[in-house]
């Protein structure tokens, strides 16, 4: 039950864009995947959540909703399924994104590994347009979609030691 409750932890604050929260619920050399980060370490991950909770408070908080759902949890591994809806602060556009989540835990109960996967290319037809639409099927998008998520990250993270 705890590793369950830690999931529940994570997303009942992401609603709220509490990131503290959020970082506190992964271990110091935690790694999280998803389609535009690949993090290493409490540092890098607990810095994406403040980021992005920063940036939908300044640009998004009127539109921002996150709903989860078939939450799963046993000793060593878990699962969840999130929708959310938010203001892609780059382009102002709107996002409907669903993302399936996989986790490993600490024995304490803390996140080791969270793998997010959702649909690229229906993620950059809604946050990015036209190009989205006609590039967001091919790794070209893709590699400049994360590499300008590592970007942005460093330059966060560089701003907030």
């Amino acid at each position: 039950m705890r590793n369950e409750d830690t999931i529940q932890r994570l997303y009942q604050a992401f609603s709220r864009l509490d990131a503290d929260t959020m970082a506190a619920c992964y271990a110091p050399d935690a790694r999280f995947d998803d389609e535009a980060f690949s993090l290493r370490g409490a540092r890098e991950v607990g810095g994406m959540w403040k980021m992005l909770c920063e940036a939908t408070r300044a640009k998004g908080a009127d539109v921002w909703q996150l709903r989860w759902r078939d939450v799963q949890a046993d000793g060593s591994t878990g699962r969840a399924h999130w929708d959310a809806h938010y203001r892609f602060s780059t382009t102002g556009r709107i996002v409907d994104n669903a993302i399936d989540s996989e986790f490993r835990f600490t024995p304490e109960g803390l996140i080791a590994q969270q793998r997010d996967r959702f649909d690229f290319w229906a993620w950059s037809r809604q946050a990015l347009g036209a190009p989205g639409l006609l590039l967001g099927w091919t790794p070209l998008l893709h590699h400049k979609v994360r590499a300008n998520a590592a970007k942005n990250l460093a330059t966060y993270l560089s701003n907030h030691p």
